[in-house]
């Protein structure tokens, strides 16, 4: 017996260690049924399948662990592997990423997935690794619309004053400034600052407004479209830099394949998010005059936002790709 027992022990230390799965934590800050937890749980179905569960994908969903900038901090600390975070808050770690949520910046869906599926969006990814991120790719958040509950919004004029919850950007604050609104920086989630009046309104895609059931909340709702929002899914270069080239390839196989399962996901729920809405009684400004909200805006590319000659090149380059 005490011969068996030592062979059981000899094979568990030498072999016992390979058989345990590696955790890759990954971080959201948003509840499950969001479209950055689509992302997750998809990736997370598909690395572990495709790993033979050598690797356990744990997700830390609802801003359990931090609000987006603070997901971002712990990645480029390496204590957490991965996140599905808004574009928005990169703008403090990289400016590059400001020329993606140029305002009125692509026409439609087909247009943002050629840029940032191309060349021009890889060149955004790369630019992470600077700041300690590897990027892997882009799903969606969506096109931004604007909501709030003092009045209908159709012109720029409308927007004058109006409390805007922001994201944590400094591109997103000067855009609302811009338009004349009171555009204030808050992290997620902003249910009850919103319910309580701390602020009018905020704007988010149609997703946002069905999942956190803002219709309660928020009587106005205006199709803008201002900016095209992506989540940019990322993982911590300190921690990529680890693994073998097959894991390395693995992880963004899954990642890239979630990512394009989320945006079909996403778009083909937007019709009926729309009807919901107005089903629950928001009121909805389909067609604003949306060249005046262009042109309005359209002084940001000489901004000092845009100052950085590796940000402004690439905004050029943007610009004339989706003329």
């Amino acid at each position: 017996m005490k011969k068996i027992s030592l062979v059981i022990l000899v094979w568990l230390v030498t072999f016992g260690p390979a058989l345990a799965a590696t955790t890759i934590k990954l971080g959201v800050v948003t509840k499950p049924g969001s479209a950055q937890n689509i992302v997750a749980d998809k990736f997370k179905e598909l690395v572990e399948e495709g790993s033979d569960n050598a690797f356990e994908v744990k997700i830390f969903h609802s801003a359990s662990i931090g609000n987006e900038t603070e997901i971002l901090q712990q990645i480029q600390m390496g204590t957490l592997q991965m996140g599905v975070i808004t574009d928005g808050p990169f703008d403090t770690f990289d400016p590059i990423v400001r020329v993606i949520n140029y305002p009125f910046l692509f026409k439609d869906h087909a247009q943002a997935d050629n840029i940032l599926d191309g060349p021009l969006g890889d060149q955004i990814l790369a630019s992470l690794e600077n700041v300690g991120f590897k990027g892997l790719c882009f799903s969606e958040n969506g096109f931004r619309n604007l909501s709030n509950n003092k009045h209908a919004v159709g012109a720029p004029g409308d927007v004058k004053g109006l409390k805007i919850r922001v994201m944590s950007s400094a591109l997103h604050k000067t855009i609302w400034q811009a338009l004349g609104a009171n555009p204030t920086p808050m992290p997620w989630p902003i249910y009850t600052e919103l319910e309580q009046g701390v602020i009018d309104g905020q704007e988010n895609p149609l997703w946002v407004m069905e999942v956190y059931k803002f219709y309660e909340i928020q009587k106005f709702m205006t199709l803008t479209r201002h900016v095209y929002s992506s989540h940019i899914n990322v993982a911590s270069l300190k921690w990529f830099a680890t693994l073998s080239p097959e894991n390395q390839a693995l992880i963004t196989s899954a990642i890239k394949a979630a990512a394009v399962f989320q945006r079909q996901d996403n778009r083909k729920k937007n019709a009926g998010r729309l009807a919901l809405l107005k089903e629950k009684g928001m009121q909805v400004v389909e067609t604003p005059d949306i060249d005046a909200f262009r042109r309005q805006v359209a002084g940001l590319k000489e901004m000092d936002l845009y100052a950085d000659p590796k940000v402004q090149g690439l905004l050029i380059k943007l610009l004339d790709a989706v003329k």
